[in-house]
């Protein structure tokens, strides 16, 4: 999943992309590199970002999904939104998941538009604004519950979904190393999981690095956790994190290959 920020204010590439020529240049590159799904955002997550209204974000984020939708009409595109009157607009538009920050305690009618029309539901853990459990994956367990019940009440699929145990959202870099290394435990909740650890603080505080040269410590998450089960990496740099998620499968596949070899009879 390429990142496709349409901000003048996000953490990495911030006013990059606020253009469309900019913007479909930027998607074109990505689904080049190899990138299965792109993501479109309009408002900066970053920490301390100032929040923008509901018109502000579509009129950043419609035009740029109907353009990246018409030269690129094979892509799988996804809209990073908390808003329903956004979700269903941009799903108008061409896009064909929603990613929800908030996973759907800021807006449930999202989980209404995602029933209604069939569109993939990432849904993202945060502790942003809440209080959190001491143990890293109880505290995804409980929101993330709350989040799936939501959902399948509202009538989501359960196919539709896909979890985001949400990398740096008001977590301290030890917890987002905690995470990655219990990320396995997450599979119990029983859907496919996405991590997106692209540039963010945390790898700047293992590696002393600043937010642009970021992503060899990117590509280095990416492989640790598609060797653990990630389903999607959500990234800035597609195509040094296909070449990562690429080593990690070949690693996985040779890791079972031996075990059934294992098994076989003398």
């Amino acid at each position: 999943m390429g990142i496709l920020n349409v901000t003048p204010d996000s953490f990495s590439d911030g006013g990059q992309h606020m253009d469309i020529e900019a913007a479909i240049g930027a998607a074109r590159a990505m689904a080049e590199a190899g990138a299965a799904i792109i993501d479109i955002g309009a408002e900066s997550t970053r920490p301390g970002a100032a929040r923008i209204d509901g018109d502000t974000e579509r009129q950043r984020l419609l035009p740029v999904i109907e353009a990246v939708r018409s030269v690129l009409p094979d892509m799988a595109i996804s809209v990073d939104t908390y808003r329903s009157k956004t979700t269903r607009m941009a799903l108008k538009a061409g896009a064909q998941i929603v990613n929800d920050v908030w996973g759907l305690q800021r807006d449930a009618d999202v989980a209404n538009l995602a029933a209604d029309t069939g569109a993939g539901l990432v849904i993202m853990q945060t502790g942003r604004e809440r209080a959190v459990l001491p143990d890293p994956i109880e505290d995804q367990r409980v929101f993330l519950s709350r989040s799936i019940d939501i959902a399948l009440k509202a009538g989501v699929a359960e196919a539709q979904i896909v979890l985001d145990p949400g990398f740096g959202f008001a977590k301290d870099a030890d917890h987002n190393a905690v995470l990655m290394a219990r990320f396995g435990e997450l599979h119990a909740l029983g859907f496919p999981l996405l991590a997106g650890t692209s540039r963010k603080r945390f790898l700047g505080h293992f590696t002393g690095r600043p937010v642009q040269a970021r992503d060899v410590a990117t590509a280095a998450t990416s492989a640790l956790l598609r060797a653990s089960g990630a389903a999607v990496l959500r990234v800035h740099d597609v195509a040094m994190n296909m070449d990562a998620v690429a080593i990690a499968d070949a690693m996985v596949a040779a890791g079972r290959q031996e075990a059934g070899a294992g098994t076989e009879p003398a």
